[in-house]
């Protein structure tokens, strides 16, 4: 599958913040105690000693809590940049460039994936082949937890923490999501939404957690 040019702007635009990214975000957990506990929970019912993917794990600083917290994590993200900051960081996360619709993943390789605001780079109809290559990720009965901006309009950078880019952030519909999901081989388990918090851009934000049929 070629790249895209959203996705090749994508790429290109979190490499130039790689590292500025890395640093404002290094402790990002610490202040999300909702993230926290999603993730403790869907760790709890991991399978044991399977790997945990964090897709589009930008700098790692979600894998390194996974991997913290007793996981075998493996992040993946786009951006070579993000990959180079994470392995300086976090030397106990295995990471791996890669695109979220071509995983570099062995069929059935992660026993749970999670995909924290990674989505919302892809277009609405690019969600099915991204559900589609998770699913394949995943062992029979893995689970996936996603997290997204709700709503339905896109947000364009050009400048970011002084750093010329070209990135589209896209907030998507829970329902569309969910439904998505479904329709791609997943039993949604739970939906909930939240207001930000006060450290964050000011949007409402959705999990969905999903089990692999």
């Amino acid at each position: 599958m070629g790249e895209s040019h959203d996705h090749a702007s994508v790429r290109d635009s979190y490499d130039t913040v790689a590292e500025e990214y890395a640093r404002r975000l290094h402790e990002e957990l610490a202040g999300k105690p909702l993230d926290r506990a999603l993730l403790a929970a869907l760790l709890e019912q991991s399978e044991p000693g399977a790997a945990v993917a964090d897709l589009g794990c930008g700098p790692g600083h979600v894998a390194a809590w996974l991997a913290a917290n007793g996981a075998k994590s493996v992040g993946i993200d786009l951006s070579a940049g993000m990959i180079a900051a994470g392995r300086r960081r976090f030397p106990e996360v295995e990471f791996r460039e890669g695109d979220l619709l071509a995983l570099p993943a062995e069929d059935g390789e992660f026993g749970t994936a999670v995909a924290l605001y990674s989505i919302i780079h892809l277009a609405p109809e690019e969600l099915r082949a991204a559900f589609e290559e998770t699913r394949r990720a995943l062992r029979p009965s893995g689970l996936l937890l996603l997290a997204f901006h709700v709503g339905e309009e896109t947000r364009h950078l050009d400048e970011w923490w002084g750093y010329d880019v070209d990135v589209d952030f896209r907030f998507h519909d829970p329902a569309r999501v969910a439904a998505l999901l479904e329709e791609t081989g997943f039993a949604v388990e739970m939906r909930m939404e939240r207001t930000a918090y006060a450290h964050e851009a000011d949007t409402r934000r959705a999990y969905v957690l999903a089990r692999r049929t």
